[in-house]
């Protein structure tokens, strides 16, 4: 349960072994956990170099388990910042290979490369791929609330999707369980067998077909200007990653723990909005990006400068950096 924090099944019993029976020794817990002595001590140093023990001040060579509220929570902490570092490289990198696939020509020989102009096209083709989709289909819907065009439009795709039990999973913007027509369309895809989650920013507008095929807007800014379709494995892998790493920190829906706040008292978009203003973007764009109106991002710092007592977008930024919000 706890291997992504680096902890096998066997320290983890150690760990909860040592939680119950804080003053055992080694050989107490390897024989009550049947183990020999120095299988037990490798998993007393993961758990030291992990910070989840420390040794007594009271007795030499004894180990004191960390409280879990303690420990455990750094871990998940670290972790968590590991793998948005990870993600904002990967997303930096996918984006670059995306950009250099968009210019490519399909008269230059590149087959795996398809430019669609206008909306009707770009119906026509998602349509004609989901048709052909067999395994499962993937998506990234920016923008928060979805329009009543958008969700018309993709319900019969959905729905041929459900009837062929093809697997799909929807990544939307934490901004659209505001919006109730989004919230319903939400709930009824998860009723047809959908696995859906919210994260605070989604890098672009995105399907993916059987690992195989994806469509994304020429312009991430306008979609009507119109789509690429690029199916090279190369850059299909690096969009299968980029899609993974999202889902795995992004909130299912149904939960409320997208509103809840971290160990500095910020929500999850909070910390985003704090990051996209300090990387210089505009309260517009960051709007954008964040799938939320101009007047809520405008809220949310006045808010934000309050609580840090700033009078100044600047010295909130200092402040932030200082407290430590902008890690």
């Amino acid at each position: 349960m706890l291997t992504m924090l680096g902890i096998d099944e066997k320290t983890e019993a150690v760990y909860r072994l040592m939680l119950a029976h804080c003053h055992w020794d080694v050989a107490e817990v390897a024989d009550h956990l049947g183990l020999p002595c120095h299988e037990v001590r490798h998993c007393v140093d993961n758990l030291a170099a992990l910070g989840l023990v420390r040794e007594s001040r009271q007795a030499s060579g004894q180990w004191r388990p960390v409280s879990p509220d303690v420990g455990l929570k750094l871990l998940l902490h670290e972790q968590e910042l590991a793998l948005q570092q990870q993600l904002a490289q990967t997303q930096a990198a996918t984006m670059r290979i995306v950009e250099e696939y968009t210019h490519l020509r399909v008269s230059e020989g590149r087959h795996d490369v398809e430019h669609l102009l206008g909306i009707d096209a770009i119906q026509a083709r998602l349509e004609e791929l989901a048709h052909a989709c067999t395994s499962d289909c993937r998506s990234f819907t920016p923008g928060g609330a979805q329009s009543a065009a958008s969700l018309a439009a993709s319900k019969p795709l959905d729905q041929d999707l459900f009837q062929r039990c093809v697997s799909v999973q929807t990544l939307y913007q934490d901004s659209m369980r505001n919006d109730p027509a989004s919230v319903n369309y939400a709930r009824w895809l998860i009723d047809g067998g959908a696995a859906v989650r919210t994260a605070p920013v989604l890098p672009v507008r995105m399907v993916l077909f059987d690992c195989d095929v994806a469509l994304l807007p020429v312009d991430p800014e306008n979609t009507k200007k119109g789509a690429v379709q690029l199916s090279g494995p190369g850059v299909i892998a690096a969009l299968v990653s980029l899609f993974d790493r999202v889902w795995e920190t992004a909130t299912p829906f149904g939960t409320t723990s997208c509103r809840e706040r971290d160990d500095n008292g910020l929500t999850a978009q909070e910390v985003q909005l704090l990051q996209l203003l300090a990387n210089g973007l505009t309260d517009e764009v960051a709007a954008r990006r964040l799938g939320i109106s101009l007047r809520t991002v405008r809220r949310m710092m006045s808010d934000l400068m309050l609580r840090l007592a700033a009078r100044s977008r600047f010295e909130a930024g200092v402040r932030a950096a200082q407290r430590g919000w902008l890690d």
